[in-house]
């Protein structure tokens, strides 16, 4: 019978291995750079090549885990920032202020959700969903005016992709200034009134959390 202590090291060192490639991908989806080999990317993570086919089919399987990795750390970020608020249309303005700012905080998270493109909002974590309850509901309270959640998912998530991007190419620019006034134009897209708009996107923010990546 295998010694508990034993069996939890061998768990611990199969997570930091695990854990060290999953950063490795991270680094490279960052940089734009999914086309490295698996020797790359175990150099990167300081693990052996042998040791990759322990956690992962394929490199594929990899970027792909990094990537929903990353859209959990996303989640959490935002859900603990959103958490006070009951207004579904305020939480959606929140939600995209705090988000534009993250560029800021951690520019390497962002630059993975750039670097996959339109195509992270057809994940079923992250920012995808969690807006297409903000706004159903919004809409359902009558504070959005009606549009297809698949319509509305696209335009909100298409102006945030390129308001960090926008951001992480300017690094001289007001982040606060521009991810309120693009949570502003997104509002009055869904319908609000400019003064409605405006006092949701110029309320006190909460402080952001730490994000460990």
């Amino acid at each position: 019978m295998t010694d508990p202590a034993v069996h939890n090291r061998i768990d611990r060192r199969r997570e930091r291995t695990r854990n060290a490639l999953l950063g490795a991908a991270r680094k490279f989806l960052a940089e734009g750079r999914s086309a490295v080999s698996i020797q790359e990317i175990t150099d990167e993570a300081d693990v052996g090549f042998g040791s990759f086919y322990n956690h992962f089919d394929s490199k594929e399987q990899l970027f792909d885990d990094a990537l929903r990795s990353v859209l959990q750390i996303y989640s959490e970020f935002r859900d603990s920032i959103v958490a006070p608020y009951d207004d579904p249309a305020e939480v959606f303005a929140v939600s995209f202020r705090m988000t534009g700012r993250l560029q800021r905080q951690a520019p390497e998270l962002v630059r993975v959700l750039l670097h996959s493109g339109m195509s992270v909002l057809l994940y079923e974590e992250g920012l995808a969903p969690r807006a297409r309850r903000d706004i159903t509901a919004a809409q359902q309270a009558g504070r959005f005016e009606p549009m297809d959640p698949d319509v509305a998912i696209m335009a909100a998530g298409g102006a945030l992709l390129g308001l960090l991007q926008l951001l992480d190419t300017q690094p001289e620019a007001d982040a606060d200034a521009l991810s309120d006034e693009m949570t502003l134009h997104v509002l009055q897209m869904f319908g609000m009134n400019k003064h409605s708009a405006q006092t949701l996107t110029t309320s006190v923010l909460p402080s952001e959390p730490r994000l460990d990546l």
